[in-house]
């Protein structure tokens, strides 16, 4: 049986803060067929945040221009300009439709920081007759550390609700600000695949992350999608690391 073999990689850029590095890893892999990124700056007047980290304003571009044969898709935050997540996909991909679902609203939102409304960013893509679903996510952070919260319950269960929707198979990753022990996870998890826990990976972050807590990122993926090789790359290149996922759809 033929099957459809694609490579993507899932990675909060931190506003692409180490933006060399970063850029040399991007244009380095840019072979693989679909990043999702998330913390992008795409034109932004200012940067979200008051910490003392100072990003380039547009390195959706900046990535953009080491990316030509990827076709590029922003989902900006609703409370700031110019900032959000983003996949780049390969031209030899078809996306059918694109569009993204709001899963958390903040009607509370100071005008900086992370506390920020969510947007799930979908792409429903076709290659070789064979269609699938990348799901990109950024999720909530309260300043709480990464627990559950009656929000990011509704947050897993809108997202959950959304995948239960679809007809076609599913990769779902990014930046959960989730421990992979709470009810958000396993509300996710159920009928998916969970490859860092199917994996045994023990962190997600780089040696510019000083907090004790080492799990923030995640790839999900339905049942009716194949593993060919999942990794967590020991790349410095942000506070997460790069996470890899090969894999086929057959047809």
């Amino acid at each position: 049986m033929q099957s459809v073999n694609l490579n993507l990689i899932s990675l909060n850029i931190w506003g692409g803060y180490i933006e060399r590095p970063l850029l040399e890893y991007i244009e380095k892999n840019k072979d693989v067929d679909i990043f999702c990124f998330q913390e992008v700056y795409h034109k932004a007047p200012v940067k979200m945040s008051t910490d003392d980290k100072y990003p380039p304003l547009d390195i959706y571009d900046s990535i953009q221009k080491r990316l030509p044969e990827h076709v590029s898709y922003f989902q900006p935050i609703k409370e700031i300009e110019g900032y959000g997540i983003a996949v780049f996909a390969k031209k030899q991909i078809t996306v059918v439709e694109s569009g993204s679902i709001n899963v958390y609203y903040n009607q509370n939102y100071p005008g900086s920081g992370p506390s920020h409304s969510r947007d799930l960013q979908w792409l429903k893509c076709e290659m070789a007759g064979k269609y699938f679903y990348i799901l990109n996510f950024h999720g909530l952070w309260n300043g709480k550390g990464k627990t559950d919260s009656k929000d990011r319950i509704i947050q897993s269960q809108k997202i959950k609700e959304f995948i239960n929707s679809l007809e076609y198979p599913i990769v779902l990753c990014g930046d959960f600000n989730l421990r992979p022990d709470t009810e958000s996870i396993n509300i996710l998890k159920n009928g998916m695949r969970d490859l860092i826990k199917e994996y045994d990976i023990k962190s997600t972050r780089t040696l510019f992350y000083k907090k004790p807590e080492k799990f923030a990122d995640y790839i999900f993926i339905s049942k009716d999608v194949s593993v060919n090789a999942f990794k967590v790359l020991e790349e410095d290149v942000s506070d997460h690391t790069p996470i890899f996922l090969s894999f086929s759809l057959l047809l």
